[in-house]
């Protein structure tokens, strides 16, 4: 199979080597001339994937027009807040679109919902899970979730699967792409949490409680089933981004609970944290919608309304008691 990567940040230019080291033939996208040359000349990415050597198969192009025309088949591996203007430059539609990006946009819209809204009739699929990308470059082993109409989904599971990178079919798009996205709020709040020091039931609960969060904000939405959740998409991806060092939503909190400003912190990073642009539309469309998105609120007022972390903590913890899981806002109980 032949496929265009748009974006060559860690994670696309991960997936390239993965899908080449499959037998794939793989042009990836990068905005900047000069990375691309790098990527042809060098077989490196040093910029956002530091001490990898990639396929010398592997071809990288500037020119979004020629990336696109190689391939029918188009992932997307751009920031979520680029997705739409890169989108608007492309005249040739795709036959399928692979979604790597996680997040929601400032006009409150998935990534299947800016897609869709050019080419409503292409197949759109959404590969998710935890997998950060140098342990996928380094061909640890990784398990991922794939989601999307039934009869293209399993053709590229199998496209994409190796002995390193083992990836599950679900047919939850809407809420495998809602997992994805509210994880790197939760993960900002993990990170605050190392940032004040060893607090380590107060880590659990909140991954414990942000799954929560994350379910009932994806079910109100229409995902197909809490199940979802559970699983890589939802409490695998949550895992590894709240814990691992490699995690960038992570360690903007763990440096927002050392003391520095947001703004300093977001300056010396070459790589984005999505939970950062996520989080305001996230809770515009609750608010909406009237879900309670707690953890999600306190990220946003200690990110952007200068909220003393401790202050944050000490709200959630005085929050009215309730019972732990009303069956009422996660499904039916045969669900479970």
């Amino acid at each position: 199979m032949k496929f265009s990567i748009l974006g060559a940040g860690s994670w696309g230019t991960a997936f390239a080597k993965l899908l080449v080291e499959n037998g794939h033939e793989v042009l990836i996208w990068a905005r900047r001339e000069e990375l691309a040359d790098k990527i042809n000349k060098y077989h490196a990415n040093d910029d956002y994937l530091p001490n990898v050597r990639l396929p010398e198969t592997l071809i990288a192009s500037s020119d979004i027009s020629s990336a696109v025309h190689f391939s029918d088949n188009l992932v997307i591996a751009v920031p979520t807040k680029y997705v739409d203007e890169t989108m608007a430059k492309i005249e040739r539609k795709p036959a399928v679109i692979v979604n790597l990006s996680k997040g929601i946009d400032e006009k409150l819209r998935t990534i299947s919902s800016i897609v869709k809204s050019r080419w409503r009739d292409a197949d759109y699929l959404v590969l998710s899970g935890p997998c950060h990308a140098v342990e996928v470059a380094k061909r640890l082993p990784t398990s991922v979730v794939i989601a999307g109409p039934n009869s293209i989904t399993e053709a590229f599971q199998q496209a994409f699967s190796n002995d390193y990178f083992r990836v599950y079919v679900n047919d939850d798009v809407l809420g495998v792409e809602i997992s994805g996205a509210v994880k790197n709020v939760i993960a900002i709040a993990a990170g605050i949490l190392d940032g004040l020091g060893q607090w380590h039931n107060a880590k659990a609960a909140l991954i414990t409680r942000g799954l929560q969060e994350i379910a009932r904000f994806g079910l109100s939405l229409g995902a197909r089933s809490p199940l979802t959740f559970m699983g890589l998409a939802g409490m695998g991806d949550l895992i590894v981004t709240c814990t691992s060092p490699y995690s960038r939503n992570r360690y903007v909190g763990e440096m927002i609970g050392k003391g520095m400003a947001l703004k300093d912190i977001l300056s010396q990073m070459k790589m984005v944290a999505e939970g950062v642009y996520t989080v305001g539309p996230l809770l515009r469309m609750a608010d909406s919608l009237h879900i309670d998105m707690p953890i999600c609120r306190q990220v946003y007022d200690v990110l952007f309304r200068k909220k003393d972390p401790y202050q944050a903590i000490s709200e959630l913890m005085s929050r009215p008691l309730k019972m732990e899981i009303d069956l009422t806002q996660i499904g039916p109980e045969s669900d479970l």
